[in-house]
């Protein structure tokens, strides 16, 4: 009978059509939003999808459209620090993704609700369900660089999760992303040995750069290393304006010099995102294959090195850094300690057991870390699957094509699959 139910679920979800005319919804405070799509025909929905960023603007999102043509209602949030993420304040984004899923539960006939994070999303919701399951202890351990606030008591757990391509945090977005050869967080001051834009150490300024093995041992570490130098700074700016003896009582402007654009996997495709076992593969003709998967994402010239703020500084202040983007690590490869800070997929799915599938989209850098993600979850219920030629919003990547309209179906087969997933967990429920 349950196999009927989900037989039937699957049918109904494929003749629906997405809402034309999506509710727009105010939550508390006026600065959270959403944007509320249900199914314009066919049976009402028994689902309900949450889905959220940290600080994009996600009510137009991809999944809202394509979700909710295929049976599902789905409400997405722009949470309260939308396009600021100086302002970040970790916790409170957890708050915004409870009202929403306290809305969501309320409407009439949704029996189940499903989170869904893509990209930086995946880290608001992970956090946002790990604590709902286990509560507030798991993160106000001694290694955190700022513990959560009780304030995140009592949160309302989801049904299931999915992530989407997330990576794996934008505090280790951060670290890989980092400049070491900056010295003393001066822009002009660069240490040659460690430059990633020196020819001497294998960059390449017309094509694909080549580094040696011993240069990316000391970078990766050298990441790190100034990682762990601006975290003891802003750790003691804050603890000075705790005692009352710096400028401000309350936070500060905190700028990194290079604090981007000097991840090495987007010079040397020896570094190519690649999984370390055989995954299933959702081929773009709908299949699944099993095997060792490698992005296919393309590799140009790189850019130049850059002296424009913007393209390279991160603007933050002492609390949003220590909050939302620092981590500490002896190197940033595979020496991260994931769990000093809230902002880990890593450390947060550790804690999840409800349902959870991990998508990572395959022609995009982020196949490993949901690898990783994927193995590292607690949950009994878990999938992983890499979807052929896709970007990191799942449209085909046309420059990855070798031939034309080589991944063409990467949107369809993505969101038939997050579909027959979520039909065959809950619809029948």
């Amino acid at each position: 009978m349950k196999i009927l139910g989900m037989v039937v679920a699957a049918l109904t979800a494929a003749i629906c059509s997405a809402q034309s005319n999506p509710a727009y919804i105010q939550f508390s405070p006026s600065t959270t939003k959403g944007a509320l799509y249900r199914p314009d025909s066919g049976p009402p929905p028994r689902v309900g999808v949450v889905l959220t960023h940290r600080t994009a603007n996600f009510l137009s999102h991809i999944a809202t459209q394509e979700l909710s043509k295929r049976g599902f209602l789905v409400l997405a949030i722009n949470p309260r620090f939308e396009n600021n993420e100086a302002a970040v304040i970790w916790d409170e984004i957890a708050l915004d993704i409870k009202s929403g899923v306290d809305f969501v539960r309320k409407q009439p006939g949704i029996k189940k609700v499903v989170l869904f994070g893509h990209s930086g999303g995946g880290t608001s919701m992970g956090f946002y369900q790990a604590v709902a399951e286990k509560g507030t202890a798991i993160c106000n351990g001694a290694e955190k660089l700022v513990p959560c606030n009780s304030m995140l008591a009592g949160l309302p757990p989801g049904d299931g999760v999915v992530f989407m391509d997330a990576h794996p945090g934008n505090s280790i977005n951060g670290l890989r992303s980092i400049n070491p050869a900056i010295v003393e967080n001066n822009p002009v001051k660069i240490d040659p040995s460690l430059d990633p834009f020196n020819p001497k150490n294998g960059f390449n300024p017309a094509g694909m750069s080549n580094y040696s093995p011993e240069f990316k041992q000391r970078y990766f570490k050298a990441q790190a290393e100034r990682m762990n130098r601006l975290i003891d700074s802003a750790l003691d700016k804050a603890k000075r304006m705790k005692a009352g003896s710096y400028a401000y009582a309350d936070d500060d402007v905190f700028v990194i010099a290079g604090g981007q654009g000097a991840r090495l996997i987007s010079f040397d495709p020896s570094l190519r995102d690649k999984t370390e076992q055989p995954r299933k593969l959702l081929k773009n003709d709908g299949s699944v294959a099993t095997q060792i998967i490698e992005s296919a994402m393309h590799y140009g010239a790189p850019p130049p090195r850059v002296s424009r703020f913007n393209a390279t500084a991160r603007v933050l202040t002492v609390r949003s850094f220590l909050g939302t983007n620092a981590i500490r690590a002896t190197n940033s490869l595979d020496g991260i300690d994931y769990c000093s800070t809230n902002n880990s997929v890593p450390c947060a799915v550790k804690s999840i057991t409800v349902p959870v599938l991990f998508a990572a989209m395959g022609g995009y850098s982020f196949i490993r870390d949901n690898e990783l993600h994927y193995t590292m979850a607690a949950s009994k219920d878990k999938d992983f699957i890499v979807v052929e030629g896709a970007t990191h919003g799942a449209t085909p990547c046309k420059e990855c094509e070798k031939t034309p309209g080589q991944y063409s179906n990467s949107v369809k087969n993505f969101f038939d699959y997050v579909a027959t997933w979520i039909n065959t967990r809950y619809s029948s429920e």
